[in-house]
C-alpha cells in the first residue's frame, strides 16, 4: 500500500549502519534506517525505515513506522504503521493508519480536537468535563481491550 508523502523531501536522514544518540530537533523530513537513540522533535515527519530502530520520544505531525519504535509517539496529524512497523510503546494522535501484521504493544490514544470540540457542544461541559467523560470512555475500552494489539485481528470494543 502506497501512502503520499505530500510532496516532502527528505532533508535529515540515519543511515544503515549509524548510531546517532541525542535530541534532534527539525522542521523537514527525517529518516531513520539506522539506530537512533534520545529524543526527536519535528514539525514535518519521521520516518523509521524497514531496518531502522528507534529507542526514543517521536513529536511531530506525521510519523510513519516501518521499522521499530521503543518510545512514546505524539503526532499531531498521524500515525502510520506498516505491515513490517513493530512499536513497543504508546502512540498519541488523532489519526492511527495500520497495516495488516503490525505489532503494537502499548496504548494507543486515538482523538482529534474536533472530536473533543463536539462533544463540549453537544453536551454542553466544560473543557474539563470533556476531559472526564473521555478519561472514563477510556478506561471502559482499556478494560475491554487489550495493552498488546496486533492489527488486522478484530477486537470487540
Amino acid at each position: 500500500m502506497q501512502y503520499a508523502t505530500d510532496d516532502a523531501f527528505i532533508n535529515s536522514i540515519v543511515g544503515e549502519g549509524t548510531h546517532f544518540r541525542g535530541h534532534l530537533e527539525l522542521a523537514g523530513l527525517l529518516r531513520i534506517d539506522g539506530d537512533f537513540t534520545g529524543s526527536i522533535r519535528s514539525e514535518g515527519k519521521v520516518l523509521i525505515g524497514k531496518n531502522g530502530r528507534a529507542d526514543c520520544t517521536i513529536e511531530a505531525a506525521t510519523v510513519v513506522i516501518g521499522g521499530v519504535i521503543r518510545g512514546s509517539v505524539y503526532a499531531s496529524e498521524k500515525v502510520i504503521v506498516l505491515a513490517t512497523g513493530i512499536v513497543l510503546g504508546n502512540i498519541h494522535c488523532p489519526r492511527l493508519i495500520a497495516e495488516i501484521g503490525v505489532l503494537i504493544d502499548g496504548q494507543c490514544a486515538v482523538r482529534g480536537e474536533a472530536a473533543i470540540h463536539d462533544l463540549e457542544a453537544t453536551r454542553g461541559r466544560s473543557r474539563r468535563g470533556a476531559f472526564w467523560l473521555r478519561q472514563s470512555r477510556a478506561e471502559e475500552v482499556g478494560s475491554v481491550a487489550s495493552s498488546s494489539l496486533r492489527a488486522g485481528v478484530p477486537s470487540r470494543v
